[in-house]
């Protein structure tokens, strides 16, 4: 988090389903941090939420386009 000190992480979409919920975000920030590229980033992704029986986040798997991020930190993106 200290990498980008400005992160902001925006809600796409949230779709509830019996056992899951599917929460898809979008990163925007520069890494300004310390030992940042000075470049803005601007990333998707989503989190698959396992929803456990007292209807907390049970379980999470996240994906995200590892290569396009690195691109961004080295070029600049957002």
């Amino acid at each position: 988090m200290s990498a980008f000190p400005d992160l902001q992480v925006l809600m796409d979409d949230l779709l509830v389903q019996e056992e899951h919920a599917v929460y898809h975000w979008t990163l925007i920030g520069a890494n300004t941090g310390p030992g940042g590229t000075g470049q803005r980033v601007r990333i998707s992704g989503f989190e698959i939420w396992k929803i456990g029986d007292d209807g907390l986040i049970a379980g999470s798997q996240g994906r995200f386009d590892s290569l396009e991020y690195q691109r961004q930190l080295e070029c600049g993106g957002a």
